[in-house]
């Protein structure tokens, strides 16, 4: 597909081709140019038209984002798995310490709370065992 021309005019809706369409699509997704930058060269007057035509006929889903931008590159599975274990261990020191006020809470407050928590819903938390 080549690159549309520039018109000398403002445009309606319907006047648009497929193929123009598919060119500012193309465009687009190629990183050529943004979705805004397509509107203003081509004389695009309605600001979600080309958002339309991405959602409908480009290769990427636009459909999750707001502003649609470039997608970054993919994570590669060793990436994703570094992520996830570094997310897991974030979790594990984050139930460790609400674990650790909890247990503060009830010894030094009395407030029972680890106590009132396993009778609703056993095995929910377990214990910590402080070392002194």
């Amino acid at each position: 597909m080549g690159k549309p021309t520039t018109p000398r005019r403002k445009r309606t809706q319907r006047d648009y081709t497929l193929a123009f369409k598919l060119s500012v699509v193309e465009l687009v997704e190629k990183g050529e140019m943004t979705y805004k930058q397509a509107q203003k060269r081509y004389g695009i007057q309605g600001r979600s038209t080309v958002l339309a035509w991405l959602r409908k006929h480009g290769q990427q889903n636009w459909s999750l984002t707001r502003t649609p931008r470039m997608p970054a590159t993919q994570e590669t599975p060793a990436q994703t798995i570094k992520r996830l274990e570094k997310e897991l261990e974030d979790e594990k020191l984050r139930t460790l310490y609400l674990n650790m006020m909890v247990d503060d809470l009830d010894q030094h407050y009395g407030t029972q709370l680890r106590k009132k928590l396993l009778a609703e819903q056993p095995g929910l938390f377990k214990p910590v065992v402080k070392q002194r």
